[in-house]
């Protein structure tokens, strides 16, 4: 059995656990989204709905949605609100929630440790009392690539 193919096994087999313990079960359509977001970096709905029908044509987008709210609940996937509305969802790493960064050029995405916002969490919640998500919104700037002005 290849790495990819035991970590995959893996995943499945942890969260099959946890649903279980919540005693749901991981159906189909739950197993083709979690499929889906494998190294597959940060994913739109619409992405990953179709990246489940090239698995399974039968799996609903209603499905996909629920699948994924599901495992945000559960701490198994993050999403994060990008520029203009966008919502993308990826698996969380070992490392757990984490921050983004989002180039308004290029339109690419960073995964940040959620402690750069440290300090902007403790002045907020000292001066105001409001309590910091730095997951749950990608920051905006420009990218090292797309700020380079052209000569």
């Amino acid at each position: 059995m290849s790495e990819a193919t035991a970590s995959t096994t893996d995943l499945l087999d942890q969260v099959g656990r946890r649903l279980r313990a919540r005693g749901e079960r991981l159906t189909r359509p739950r197993q083709a989204v979690l499929l889906a977001l494998i190294d597959a970096g940060h994913l739109t709905v619409e992405q990953v709905a179709e990246r489940v029908s090239g698995r399974d044509r039968s799996v609903h987008l209603a499905s996909v949605y629920r699948s994924l709210e599901t495992f945000s609940r559960l701490g198994i996937v993050q999403h994060v609100h990008l520029g203009h509305g966008t919502t993308a969802y990826h698996l969380v790493s070992d490392h757990g929630p984490h921050a983004h960064a989002q180039c308004r050029v290029c339109r690419g995405v960073w995964d940040v440790p959620a402690a750069v916002l440290d300090p902007a969490a403790r002045h907020l919640a000292d001066s105001s009392g409001f309590r910091l998500d730095p997951t749950h919104a990608a920051l905006s700037g420009v990218c090292a690539t797309c700020s380079v002005v052209p000569e």
